[in-house]
């Protein structure tokens, strides 16, 4: 094989798809190893690739195999295809088959047949089915053989595109092919006897769909974008269009050339931009870009097919936008050399102050849009300059509060820059500057306080009307005569009163320490100061009393409650105090006996063990279990001191070998005696003695109401026996009755008059009936299935209740019968019938098991 990359092939490699063919690096192609072709066409895929490039070419490789007698020289003999059958006119190679030595001299061995591909234009008018190619062996003229083709296209998806005459074996096409669909198909050829077997070995066809440009080309997208310099020089790549076109790419038919039809606008040149008509790279190709002048160009590109020509090929067309990018080659300008504007007093940091137009020449958000520079004044901090707010103009901001009474007015100097250079070649000044005036006009402001928040500190505990602190505003207002009130705008626990004109604070309450407004030993009200300007302003102010404590809590005696063993032991009672002073006003605290009364010393005594805590134990050896109330006095360690008595309930009862009290020692000392003891345990016995007396009546009771039978037996119930009447009337031809009689009543009146003793099955029985248990309304929780069996047993010896199984009697049958004769009914059963089953059909059938199931001794 033969490439060439252009390049010299200076490192190109190549490759097959087979493992049993390579090729060396002049291209020649050889087998790896010794093999055996099966087949008398082979068809190899040889790969070029460059690894610098990464680029790949294919070809396709196809070899005819031919036996070693044709390359000896020797005709060969036997049977072959016939080349002039085809339809196109193709020369079809035939191999011979290897002669083989016999016993009588050479015989001939068979050949395999090698048709050459068969090219098929696609799109082809017909008409169908077109003959491509006909296969013969020459045995059909010893036997009858039957020719067919397998694979894709034949008997595989897409099914039927060719078919094959199989006597003749002509080999048609069925309709119109695609080659963007499917460029080749592969089909194997067959040659049987009529009895199915195989007369030649299967041959190869290989069907090529020949290309036609029916297919455009395509753009991948419809619209392009790219961008491009202002003043970029010819030649500048812009971007790349592409369009794919479906025919082959190695035919005329699928190679597209590009060109460019319009430019809009065609400023400043209807040229301004050229395309490479192979690889659609768009670029420049004339100076004189202005995104000032022109900020965006249109341009139409056709691709067409048949390397470009329009007579010929097929085109379609897309729209590449380009943008020109702003470059900074014009320096910022002022319109106006000086504003004024008026502004408002006081001003916090952020509040626009006043726009400042300007002219920039540049594009808005790029770099060689202008900034605005700081202010050159020495009150320069008070100002600043936002983001463009549109083209050609900035926010001036107010950057620090302004004064009225401190300046007036302030005269700035602004200057304008671009953030980048200029371009290279700009010979002009890189900014402008200009004058501001800003004058400040006075408003109204608010008083406020000048120590906020006022820290005081005093004793708790002052009386009402103290005087604490003037706690008073400024109005910065030193032009207006204008006037400042106080008032209170929290004061949680009302403590204080504050002076509306002169803002003193006095108290309205005696203040404690100890109270739950305060936190950490400090109280917080918050005062407002208003003027009476126009509109009015208002201030506040937080006041913090920090409150001393003294010693005005006396300590309480902890724990409330306690017991303690009748006998003196290890067991003793740890006391302590609490105070709500804080230090120095509580501990060390002082626990003591009173003396009055005199048992209480006599009885107890306490040891102290630190300045917080003590022990109270037992004086004399033993004390009656029992509640006391012992009285202890505590002081505490203030200036003057406090004291308080406190009692205690201490429970003294007997106690086991651990210390710990027992419990009818605890019932001894909550303060019951032991007759109280054993009145209590009697009670609880003869309670108990009730519930087992009451247990042992219910369920003797409801054994009685199980064992209670019922008060008549379902065999002396007559009901359902045959009732007997007098007279029964003529038959069916001489009597006259109303069939309405055999309806369901809608009234009653008709079976009330009726004479005592006849009644329909499906009324309830009228008048006197017999009494039957009645059934339990309430099942008795001990045993529920007594109870339903017992229900269920009292509902079917029951007559009264539905359905009423007895015989239907009319008095009256009448004449005539719209029903027609019974009399030719008969039973269809024959031999003898076993009615043993309607015993367990309950005592409803009961009469009728006597009667039937019997056997014949009844």
């Amino acid at each position: 094989v033969k490439f060439n990359n252009c390049a010299g092939n200076k490192g190109v490699r190549y490759e097959t798809n087979s493992l049993d063919f390579k090729v060396r690096a002049d291209g020649t192609l050889f087998a790896a190893h010794h093999l055996q072709v099966p087949s008398k066409q082979l068809i190899l895929v040889v790969t070029a690739w460059d690894p610098q490039s990464l680029g790949r070419w294919e070809a396709m490789v196809r070899f005819l195999v031919a036996d070693k007698s044709q390359h000896n020289g020797h005709k060969p003999k036997g049977r072959k295809a016939l080349p002039g059958e085809l339809v196109q006119q193709q020369s079809d190679t035939l191999l011979p088959w290897r002669q083989h030595q016999s016993a009588n001299g050479l015989r001939r061995q068979k050949r395999d047949w090698v048709i050459p591909p068969i090219n098929v234009p696609e799109n082809s008018r017909g008409p169908f089915p077109q003959q491509l190619v006909r296969i013969r062996s020459d045995k059909d003229k010893e036997i009858h053989i039957r020719y067919s083709i397998t694979g894709v296209g034949a008997d595989q998806p897409p099914m039927e595109v060719f078919n094959i005459d199989p006597v003749s074996g002509r080999m048609y096409v069925t309709r119109p092919m695609d080659r963007e669909e499917r460029a080749s198909y592969h089909l194997r050829a067959h040659a049987v006897d009529m009895n199915g077997n195989k007369v030649e070995n299967p041959i190869d066809l290989y069907i090529y769909v020949i290309d036609m440009n029916d297919n455009r080309p395509e753009f991948i997208n419809q619209v392009y974008n790219g961008s491009v310099d202002e003043g970029s020089k010819p030649g500048t790549y812009v971007m790349t269009v592409t369009a794919n076109d479906a025919d082959d790419a190695t035919t005329a038919n699928g190679m597209v050339r590009y060109r460019i039809v319009t430019q809009t606008p065609q400023s400043p040149s209807q040229n301004m931009f050229t395309i490479n008509s192979e690889t659609g790279d768009i670029v420049t190709v004339a100076a004189g870009l202005d995104r000032e002048k022109v900020q965006q160009y249109i341009v139409i590109v056709q691709a067409t097919d048949m390397e470009g020509n329009l007579n010929y090929g097929l085109s379609n067309t897309a729209t590449a936008i380009i943008t020109v990018t702003d470059v900074n080659d014009n320096p910022p300008e002022f319109t106006t050399s000086t504003v004024s504007t008026h502004r408002w007093s006081p001003l916090s940091a952020g509040i626009p102050g006043c726009t400042s137009p300007h002219l920039l020449m540049g594009q808005a958000g790029s770099r060689s849009w202008g900034g605005m520079g700081p202010p050159h004044h020495p009150m320069r901090s008070h100002f600043s300059f936002s983001q463009p707010n549109g083209p050609g103009k900035k926010i001036q901001h107010i950057a620090a509060a302004v004064d009225y009474e401190m300046n007036r007015a302030f005269m700035l100097t602004v200057m304008v820059s671009n953030q980048a250079p200029l371009a290279s070649g700009i010979q002009m000044s890189f900014q402008s500057t200009a004058g501001v005036t800003i004058s400040v006009t006075d408003v109204n402001e608010a008083p406020y306080f000048p120590t906020n928040h006022k820290l005081i500190r005093l004793e708790e505990g002052v009386p009402t009307g103290t005087v604490l602190t003037t706690f008073s505003a400024v109005d910065p207002d030193r032009f207006m005569q204008q006037a400042v009130r106080y008032s209170k705008l929290s004061d949680p626990a009302n403590w204080l009163n504050i002076n509306a004109t002169n803002g003193q604070i006095t108290t309205a309450a005696v203040l404690d320490r100890e109270s739950d407004y305060i936190k950490n030993n400090v109280y917080e009200a918050t005062f407002l100061a208003a003027d009476n300007g126009i509109p009015p302003a208002s201030g506040t102010g937080t006041l913090q009393i920090y409150l001393i404590d003294i010693n005005d809590n006396a300590p309480e005696l902890l724990p409330k409650e306690a017991q303690i063993c009748e006998k003196p032991n290890l067991n003793v009672i740890n006391i302590t105090a609490a105070d709500a002073d804080i230090d120095p006003n509580v501990g060390p605290f002082v626990f003591e006996l009173p003396s009055v009364p005199s048992a209480v010393r006599k009885n107890w005594t306490i040891s102290r063990l630190n300045g917080d805590y003590a022990q109270l134990s037992l004086r004399i050896m033993y004390l009656e279990a029992g509640v006391y109330d012992v009285p202890i006095i505590v002081t505490d360690s203030g200036n003057p001191p406090l004291y308080n008595t406190s009692v205690i309930k201490v429970k003294v009862c007997p106690c086991d070998e651990n210390g710990d009290c027992t419990t009818i020692g605890a019932v001894a000392a909550a303060g019951l005696g032991t007759g109280a003891i054993i009145a209590i345990l009697i009670c609880i016995i003869i309670l108990l003695t009730m519930v087992l007396l009451f247990v042992v009546w219910m369920k003797r009771r409801e054994k009685e109401r199980h064992t209670k039978q019922l008060l008549i037996d379902p065999e002396d119930d007559v009901r359902d026996n045959i009732l007997k009447y007098d007279e029964e009337g003529g038959g069916e031809e001489d009597q006259d009755y109303d069939l309405s009689q055999l309806q369901q009543p809608e009234t009653m009146d008709h079976v009330l008059n009726k004479t005592p003793g006849v009644r329909r099955v499906d009324e309830r029985p009228i008048g006197a009936e017999p009494q039957y248990p009645i059934r339990p309304v309430i099942p008795h929780p001990g045993d529920i299935g007594d109870f339903i069996n017992e229900g269920l047993r009292a509902a079917d010896n029951d007559p009264t209740a539905p359905p009423y199984d007895s015989l239907l009697v009319f008095d009256y049958e009448g004449s005539g019968s719209t029903a027609g004769s019974v009399s030719s009914l008969n039973s269809s059963s024959s031999g003898d019938q076993d009615y043993d089953y309607l015993n367990d059909w309950g005592p409803r059938f009961k009469k009728l098991a006597d009667m039937y199931g019997g056997g014949e001794e009844d």
